[in-house]
């Protein structure tokens, strides 16, 4: 026996004349080859008649099988072996010998040995393309299902690259915020709500997550997300508490999408009690719609102690804008950014601190709900700080150095 690998093949002496050859006997091979017991009939064995081929093999898979279930040997305890194998054993089990292949050798299915040729699969092989093609196929349509869902349900979508004040969105440390990782060694891959509630906005830099409406959906935006709201009473989002300080200087910030050629609309707001404490938004001044930014500095929420700042005369249906609005606590101002240009700028006394959260959507005029959104959202930063006309210009354009750090932020792209 071996320790069970192949030593290296060499060339053995011829036996010597009347020994039998390697493994076998002395005297004339038996009937039906040597080593082999003689054939019934039939698969491959010679008919009556016919001259036997001693390296023909069995219908059984090459191997005549004895009561035990084992391969057959010769009486000097040699293996037979199949010609096309290429190796034949000595009778002292050692060292093996190549074996020339012999003419008319018919090769039946048996176990694989050392020198066989493996045929390709080929039947395999195509039901495995033909399965890969349905998959295709069924992935190009699931898209497209997909869409014309959207597009049918009136969904509102666009497209306004990047985040264009050059930040990247940095995740937040919070447990309610952890982002999923695209791989192990890549950037953590932006998500738009908190892992298992698809109805919580999440904050990149803070903790304040915005639930959001039943009417205020996310949708896609390229590979990053927006907001969508049909211009109902369900098209809000609403944070847990008070996100901006208006007895400080601030900004907010958000990329829209105005859908909804008349009415208020309003972006956001701040306060739930009988009235806001700013709102940014879509209101018809003059017959038309601009874009204003509004704060209040009384607390009953009268139109008299309220101060407006106005974009008028511009594109507001339809028309991807980024906004822009500030407070300036030493200056006791506010100002109104329309695409990085400034709108206006008007003088104000202190902001009326109105009780409850950040509002996605809508506002609160005299315990009423107005302005629901119609269109999308995204990109929606708060900062405790009033940028000033060339911070705007620069952040519309992406290159506002040193760039500043949101206090809060949701639906970045």
């Amino acid at each position: 026996m071996t320790d069970g690998t192949n030593p290296p093949s060499h060339p053995q002496p011829e036996p010597a004349p009347g020994s039998g050859g390697y493994g076998f006997p002395p005297g004339p091979p038996a009937q039906g080859g040597y080593g082999y017991p003689t054939p019934s009939a039939g698969y491959g064995y010679p008919q009556a008649g016919q001259q036997p081929n001693p390296y023909q093999q069995d219908a059984g898979g090459g191997y005549p099988q004895g009561a035990g279930a084992g391969y057959q040997q010769d009486p000097a305890g040699g293996y037979p072996q199949d010609a096309g194998a290429g190796y034949q054993q000595d009778a002292g089990g050692g060292q093996w010998a190549t074996a020339p292949a012999q003419p008319g050798f018919t090769r039946l299915a048996g176990p694989d040995l050392p020198g066989t040729s493996q045929q390709p699969d080929w039947e395999a092989m195509a039901d495995r393309s033909a399965a890969e093609r349905r998959k295709k196929r069924l992935w190009t349509l699931g898209g497209g299902v997909t869409v014309l869902a959207l597009l049918a349900g009136g969904g509102t979508f666009f497209l306004l690259g990047g985040d264009e004040d050059g930040q990247d969105a940095q995740p937040s440390n919070s447990a309610s915020a952890s982002p999923e990782p695209d791989d192990a060694k890549g950037p953590a891959a932006y998500t738009a709500t908190v892992a298992g509630d698809d109805t919580l906005l999440r904050d990149s830099y803070g903790s304040m997550g915005i639930r959001l409406g039943a009417d205020l959906k996310v949708g896609p935006l390229g590979k990053r997300f927006q907001v969508i709201g049909k211009g109902n009473g369900n098209s809000w989002g609403q944070s847990a508490e008070p996100v901006v300080d208006v007895t400080k200087s601030f900004t907010v910030t958000a990329r829209a999408y105005n859908s909804a050629a008349k009415g208020s609309r309003i972006i956001m707001s701040q306060g739930d009690g009988e009235s806001f404490s700013f709102e940014l938004g879509v209101n018809e001044v003059n017959g038309k719609q601009a874009w204003i930014f509004r704060v209040q500095t009384g607390d009953k929420g009268a139109a008299a102690t309220t101060r407006t700042v106005t974009a008028e005369g511009l594109n507001m249906v339809k028309t991807p804008t980024l906004l822009m609005a500030t407070y300036d606590a030493e200056k006791k101002a506010i100002a109104l950014y329309v695409d990085g240009k400034k709108a206006g700028e008007t003088p104000v006394p202190p902001i009326w601190q109105a009780p409850g959260p950040l509002q996605l959507g809508r506002s609160k005029h005299h315990n009423i709900w107005t302005g629901p959104w119609q269109g999308a959202l995204h990109s929606i930063k708060t900062y405790d700080m009033a940028f000033t006309e060339e911070q705007a210009a620069g952040y519309k354009e992406g290159k506002l150095e040193p760039s500043p750090k949101p206090t809060h932020a949701w639906l970045l792209t």
